[in-house]
């Protein structure tokens, strides 16, 4: 259970990491759709480099070495070769005239695969509020998707072009989606198989989630050289974009605009990770699911405010669909026995 200074601590974690890094992520794609590829390596290397002493111990010798693993190598390699194609294609679709408020409405449906790859392969079985809550789910990701579909035209807004573009993109988050799909099957099955039979390892004094969010991130790092003459491409346009600061008492400061618009959506990702982490490692999954869909609302709530894009009557059915079908859910949700995670 959370005290009082966890839930704050927790909560502004994932409020203001998550919420803040949506921002920068729109603001990013918006001034340059194909920086997809470096905001995601970006991302993961941070993560990685904040989850590396976790996992380090030291001997007598003072030599450090890694943790004994609750997990072995294999299971994580499945895990992030999903997790990087998702976290890739996901940015990537913004070079397809995705909005945000599509992005992330569109990304709220990944419990219509679950579903359907939990009934296909492993047999689950779902309660009717579950099946009618994805029905409202589904409609309500249609609506959103076709509300972006035909955007009215502005002048920084990069959906006026072809339709064709628009429908590559929709494709692309629907990919990404199947591939969450199957991450979350596979991290139930990890769950059950090694972490719910050993709570502890030799050298364990660590939450789970630890482990997963350092190898998760840290085996995908190697995956980025195939794209690493585009990653150090668009880092030198974001290093070559001016900001300039006019200050009363001191002489004119150029600093790169991009470039620190990067440092801000990689520092809010790491925040945001880590708040989820926490979040999922200390609460039960139904409400870690009513928190992470209020703070999805937030962030739509805030694009809306700042950018306002795709503000129409269509596109917030579809959001209030979405929302209101994930919280049924979650609140249908057949309890688990005892000896597995809540």
């Amino acid at each position: 259970m959370l005290s009082l200074s966890d839930w704050i601590t927790t909560l502004t974690l994932v409020f203001g990491g998550c919420c803040s890094n949506a921002i920068t992520t729109e603001w990013l794609t918006s001034d340059n759709p194909h920086s997809g590829i470096l905001i995601t390596f970006l991302q993961f290397l941070v993560v990685s480099l904040y989850a590396l002493p976790t996992q380090l111990v030291f001997s007598s010798s003072w030599i450090p070495r890694l943790r004994t693993r609750r997990v072995p190598l294999l299971p994580y390699l499945a895990q992030v070769a999903l997790f990087f194609a998702l976290s890739v294609l996901n940015n990537a679709a913004f070079a397809y005239d995705i909005p945000m408020t599509v992005h992330i409405v569109f990304r709220s449906g990944g419990m219509i695969i679950n579903m359907i790859l939990g009934w296909l392969l492993v047999r689950k079985q779902y309660t009717l509020t579950q099946v009618l809550s994805v029905t409202i789910v589904t409609i309500g990701i249609i609506l959103t998707t076709l509300s972006a579909s035909n955007p009215t035209p502005t002048a920084h807004d990069p959906s006026d072009g072809p339709p064709s573009l628009y429908t590559q993109g929709i494709t692309i988050l629907a990919l990404a989606l199947l591939l969450s799909g199957f991450l979350g099957l596979s991290q139930d099955v990890v769950y059950a198989r090694y972490i719910a039979q050993s709570k502890s390892t030799p050298d364990d004094s660590q939450p789970s989630w630890q482990e997963s969010m350092f190898y998760n991130h840290v085996l995908a790092l190697p995956l980025f050289t195939v794209a690493r003459a585009h990653i150090v491409t668009e880092l030198g346009r974001s290093c070559a974009s001016p900001l300039s600061l006019s200050l009363a008492s001191a002489p004119q400061l150029v600093m790169p605009r991009t470039l620190v618009y990067l440092v801000v959506n990689t520092v809010t990702q790491l925040l945001c990770v880590v708040g989820v982490n926490r979040l999922t490692g200390r609460v039960s999954s139904l409400t870690v699911t009513l928190i992470l869909t209020v703070r999805k609302a937030v962030s739509l709530l805030l694009s809306v405010a700042v950018y306002g894009r795709q503000a129409n009557a269509v596109m917030w059915t579809g959001a209030a669909l979405v929302f209101m079908g994930t919280i049924g859910y979650s609140t249908g949700t057949r309890p688990r026995s005892k000896d597995k995670k809540d």
